[in-house]
């Protein structure tokens, strides 16, 4: 046996149910993990073919793949094991991302070597392990990842069914079902899924993706426009412009359009195009660039098939400044022809007219949006400056008054401002909208979201259909849906909807606001192993925010996980008001998920006063 696989200190231990424990050694906490663990088939052999060149080359595997992938799907690498390696992610769909991405490298990477190529074979296994004071980890959940490593040919990646089920709906690959098969000391059978090998016939640049993804409809990245310009003010030409094509691509129910926070992600960073597609499992990549002088404006685009590196459609335009409206028309036409050509015939594609044709309000606007996006309070201000200058010259942009409410929204979401004052101005925001736009999108969903926080959900959901109508691909605005459908009642369609926004916003660069909403309808599910990755997730992404500690809180509360439920109550307790379960209940009390979230916070050790305060003032998530 290779590797991980051999297994020379682990040792039973009777007091700890499944438990395995290095010798010498306590273990000092327990948690839900994905483990990878992966070998390096015939390391024996080669290495009697070729000891040194074996050798170069595990050190240029561990180096140039291996680490950088880790840092890309922020994995933990355990520990190395002569030909193997052990690596802890806090999310099972890292860890499948990152063990693809490794074998792709690996693939590419060692085809042209005149050496004979490594091939590894990995496992992924979601379980409860120990972890020591070493940062060493053990349990039969680290059994199971190096039993499905041995189970994996090499170049290919087995999980267990747990795996599976958290990332079945969420990731493109090609699962095959192994059915199920019994290992050395484990007693129940194994479920299993197998992601097969990428092909070894090329190398070279434009080759297909060696991972089949089969997807259920077009998918497509417009990746953030490049601001030729040298001048930093004219930078909202390039976001307006990417911002307006994400916008009108989402209005086709046929397409599939990654979301803006996660795109946005790649700005003002030299990428590969393939490997965008990979990590946002999309089919098609827009790019473009944008250079403004005077009144003059150059704005180049160009699509490409990421499966086979081809440019499919490749446009540049001289324009004036003012054009710039119809020149997003152009190629957002474009784009959809060359798609799908049948299917555009169909849907008959034509983009909505804007309410300001006045280029210096839209730029206000598509700042502010951008300010907002980067949830700090020195920003959220400084949008709102914005926002109310736009309104001063244009009263009458809807989508101005309705982007205002949602930064109130935010800020009041942050503990920014008090509640009753901010979720009543966004709601006066979003009437004004809807007055002078019935058909604003935003404005609906900011309208309906006001009315889900205050218990009127047939309204709410009503309002909020109705803009997932206009802009189906919405990421931001299918969350929103699926938190008003959990309060409401209906928590499996809650989860759903969710589910399809982290797909469309797989890196969630916005505060966590995506993974922390799908934990959060998970929970609301009573499926609190699988919403524990996505909120322990949206902590690490934004810690500053309580909201999100008070969902893995109570989450962590219903797994009986109390050491961090009160690590987390600590954290939590020092950057806002304290949390206690009266106010959770004021709060929630037109939510259907109420009595479950209390529950688990109780659980956790959550007190029902402030015994310091008056006056309780701490919220969870809206």
């Amino acid at each position: 046996m290779d590797g991980l696989s051999r297994e020379p200190h682990y040792h039973r231990h009777p007091s700890i149910p499944g438990g395995v424990v290095p010798p010498h050694h306590h273990p000092v906490a327990r948690k839900l993990a994905a483990i990878l663990a992966a070998d390096i088939a015939g390391f024996s052999r080669l290495m009697g073919r070729d000891e040194e060149g074996t050798l170069e080359h595990v050190k240029r595997l561990r180096s140039e793949i291996v680490a950088p992938s880790l840092e890309r799907h922020r994995g933990r690498l355990v520990k190395i094991t002569g030909d193997g390696f052990l690596i802890e992610f806090g999310s099972s769909v890292d860890a499948v991302r990152c063990a693809v991405d490794i074998q792709e490298r690996l693939a590419r990477e060692t085809i042209s070597d005149r050496a004979e190529p490594l091939q590894l074979r990995v496992g992924i296994n979601l379980g409860d392990i120990i972890v020591d004071e070493d940062g060493d980890i053990y349990g039969d959940g680290v059994n199971v990842a190096a039993r499905l490593e041995q189970l994996a040919e090499p170049g290919a990646i087995c999980l267990s069914g747990k795996v599976y089920e958290e990332v079945r709906d969420k990731l493109p690959y090609a699962f095959e079902d192994e059915g199920e098969r019994r290992v050395k000391n484990i007693a129940r059978p194994l479920k299993i899924y197998r992601i097969a090998p990428p092909t070894r016939t090329t190398a070279t640049p434009g080759s297909a993706h060696p991972f089949p993804t089969p997807r259920d409809m077009p998918s497509i990245a417009v990746l953030p426009f490049t601001n030729m310009s040298g001048d930093a003010e004219r930078e909202f030409f390039a976001d307006g412009m990417t911002e307006d094509i994400i916008t009108a691509l989402s209005r086709l129910r046929w397409l599939l359009v990654i979301a803006r926070n996660s795109t946005f992600a790649y700005k003002g960073r030299a990428v590969d195009v393939r490997q965008v597609a990979r990590d946002l499992g999309v089919r098609y990549v827009l790019e473009g660039s944008v250079r403004a002088s005077g009144n003059r404006i150059r704005i180049t685009g160009q699509l490409i098939d990421a499966e086979s590196g081809k440019h499919i459609w490749a446009e540049r335009y001289d324009r004036l400044v003012e054009d710039v409206f119809a020149v997003q028309d152009e190629i957002t036409e474009h784009v959809v022809a060359a798609i799908e050509p049948h299917l555009y015939a169909e849907e008959g594609y034509r983009a909505q007219s804007r309410a300001t044709e006045r280029i210096d309000i839209w730029g206000l606007v598509v700042s502010a949006l951008t300010l907002i996006n980067r949830a700090t309070r020195e920003a959220n201000r400084e949008a709102q400056i914005l926002l109310h200058r736009a309104i001063a010259i244009e009263p009458g942009y809807a989508r101005a008054h309705a982007i205002l409410g949602w930064a109130i929204w935010w800020e009041t979401f942050c503990y920014w401002r008090p509640p009753e004052e901010g979720f009543r101005e966004m709601m006066e925001l979003a009437r004004r909208a809807l007055a002078l736009d019935p058909q604003e999108p935003w404005g609906r969903m900011i309208f309906g979201f006001s009315l889900s926080t205050t218990g009127h959900h047939d309204r709410a959901l009503e309002q909020m259909r109705g803009a997932l109508d206009m802009n189906p691909s919405w990421a931001l605005g299918r969350t929103l849906y699926g938190v008003a459908l959990l309060r409401a009642g209906y928590a499996a369609d809650a989860v759903s909807e969710t589910g399809r926004a982290v797909r469309m916003s797989p890196l969630d660069t916005f505060a966590g606001i995506y993974t922390a909403f799908h934990g959060l309808t998970l929970l609301g599910d009573r499926r609190f192993e699988e919403a524990l990755p996505y909120l322990r997730r949206s902590v690490l992404v934004f810690p500053e925010f309580p909201g999100h500690c008070n969902a893995l809180i109570s989450c962590c509360g219903h797994l009986g996980l109390i050491e961090e439920a009160q690590a987390q109550l600590q954290h939590r307790n020092r950057i806002g008001p304290p949390l206690t379960l009266e106010q959770i209940r004021r709060n929630l009390r037109h939510h259907a998920h109420c009595a479950l979230f209390v529950e688990g916070l109780a659980k956790a050790g959550v007190p029902e006063h402030d015994a310091g305060s008056k006056e309780d003032r701490s919220t969870a998530l809206p």
